[in-house]
């Protein structure tokens, strides 16, 4: 299985959020990717880049997409087929943004901090509810890092799955 990160607007394929999370994905024997977006800041350009680094994806991969990379691996996903999404305090619904519907029936799974002032909490909920999926409501803020522990716990269960 491959993981392929997708990081936010303001931050860089290799953070301090996706290399914890990369380490839990190699502990599950998983081979990992973080895309980057640097100059590109458009959300539906950012979901160009990545189907066209997928489209001749022949492993099994999952997308795992934080903020802007959340919207991105999402409508992506509906593209390029991956065994589940992840996604972290994605930014769904935002005005701006091309898409405002969203049809993935992958495994999708959704951790959002309750003090986000970024990116709604209520977009998540939206979304969880329309999709039934599982949406984890977690303390902390956009960047989840106050919760680091708990989203690291979240993402490995979520990996044993596959």
């Amino acid at each position: 299985m491959k993981v392929y990160f997708s990081h936010g607007k303001e931050s860089g394929p290799w953070g301090s959020k996706i290399k914890r999370l990369a380490g839990i994905a190699k502990s599950h024997n998983c081979v990992v990717d973080s895309v980057d977006y640097s100059g590109i800041h458009d959300p539906d350009l950012r979901v160009e880049h990545l189907v066209n680094i997928l489209k001749d994806e022949i492993d099994d991969f999952i997308l795992v997409g934080s903020s802007m990379g959340g919207y991105v691996s999402l409508v992506a996903a509906e593209k390029v087929q991956p065994k589940g999404v992840f996604l972290l305090a994605p930014a769904l619904y935002i005005e701006g943004y091309r898409q405002q519907s969203y049809n993935v029936s992958s495994n999708i799974e959704i951790v959002h901090g309750w003090s986000d002032d970024i990116c709604p909490i209520n977009n998540s909920i939206k979304f969880a509810t329309a999709a039934n999926c599982p949406l984890h409501l977690i303390p902390g803020d956009h960047r989840l890092n106050s919760s680091i522990n708990i989203v690291e716990g979240l993402f490995s269960l979520y990996l044993t799955s596959y």
